[in-house]
């Protein structure tokens, strides 16, 4: 399995409170593949009664479900109190009353993915979206979201992969010894810790994303709103020196094209079952089924 240090929480945690307000308008990604796994969806026959949105930052994937599943409970749960706080008011005043005089509910706990505060067999559904590769221990947050399923419940999620701004990790690498892209999980990997976590019938499948922007700063700048910082505990402490930015964007000049940069985005989708019985074969062994897509690109 991949080495990946564990990410600094309380830092995190800090950036997605601060990026709160900005977030939405830097989330085309994130958006785009919350689209994707919704089009999923359509393959599953049964309704949900309760759903979980894992990792739910301003509530964009809990929006798209409950457009899906108007008579279901759709609870956000995220670490960052300033991404549910956002959330809420996104949802504005009319929302909100419309929830009390209907009896529907929109619950938002801040929660740890790794740690969640439910009971066993809560939900007929979890859902995360672009949150796993922000956790400190991957397999712990799949068998909480496993326990927390109900039998015969789907887990479906997307994360990032180790592909992801290739461009920039090997740009910084010709101007530091510092770690100044997070370290992501491969695709394989999660295949077999879903194995572990006891889901039955995991399939995995991936697909690249081609960004492109008129310069590295813009780059940075949309990272940055969007709080995909680097949590890596071998990040360099306090700001880069600027000699050092200066020669990763001289580096990453050689990636430029048509006066634009590109990044690069490996995301990995997932989806699994949580078995009425144990679906293992005699030795221990499950299947995982793994796909490939073609890349492609946003802008």
């Amino acid at each position: 399995m991949s080495e990946i240090a564990h990410p600094d929480k309380r830092w995190l945690r800090r950036r997605f409170d601060r990026a709160a307000p900005t977030y939405e308008a830097a989330a085309a990604l994130a958006h785009e593949v919350a689209g994707r796994m919704a089009e999923r969806l359509e393959l599953l026959r049964a309704v949900p009664s309760r759903v979980l949105d894992a990792g739910s930052g301003t509530g964009h994937g809990a929006r798209l479900l409950r457009r899906r599943y108007p008579g279901s409970v759709v609870v956000e749960a995220d670490f960052s109190l300033g991404m549910l706080a956002r959330s809420a008011r996104r949802a504005g005043w009319w929302r909100r009353g419309l929830s009390r005089m209907t009896g529907a509910w929109e619950p938002r706990v801040c929660a740890d993915v790794e740690r969640l505060p439910f009971a066993d067999a809560s939900f007929d559904m979890v859902w995360s979206n672009l949150a796993l590769q922000w956790l400190g221990a991957q397999q712990d947050a799949l068998a909480e979201l496993y326990r927390v399923l109900r039998p015969g419940g789907v887990c479906l999620f997307s994360t990032l992969g180790p592909d992801t701004l290739k461009e920039l990790r090997a740009a910084y690498a010709q101007a530091d010894s510092y770690v100044h892209v997070h370290r992501f999980i491969d695709l394989h990997d999660y295949g077999d810790m879903l194995v572990h976590a006891r889901f039955a019938d995991p399939v995995m499948d991936m697909e690249y994303f081609a960004l492109t922007y008129p310069d590295v700063q813009a780059l940075l700048r949309e990272l940055k709103a969007a709080s995909a910082g680097n949590a890596d505990p071998g990040r360099r402490p306090g700001l880069t020196a600027k000699v050092a930015v200066a020669r990763m964007e001289a580096a990453y000049s050689a990636y430029r094209r048509d006066g634009r940069v590109p990044a690069t985005f490996e995301v990995i989708y997932g989806h699994a079952w949580r078995p009425e019985t144990s679906r293992t074969a005699a030795d221990g062994r499950a299947v995982v089924a793994f796909h490939h897509r073609p890349a492609r690109g946003l802008r």
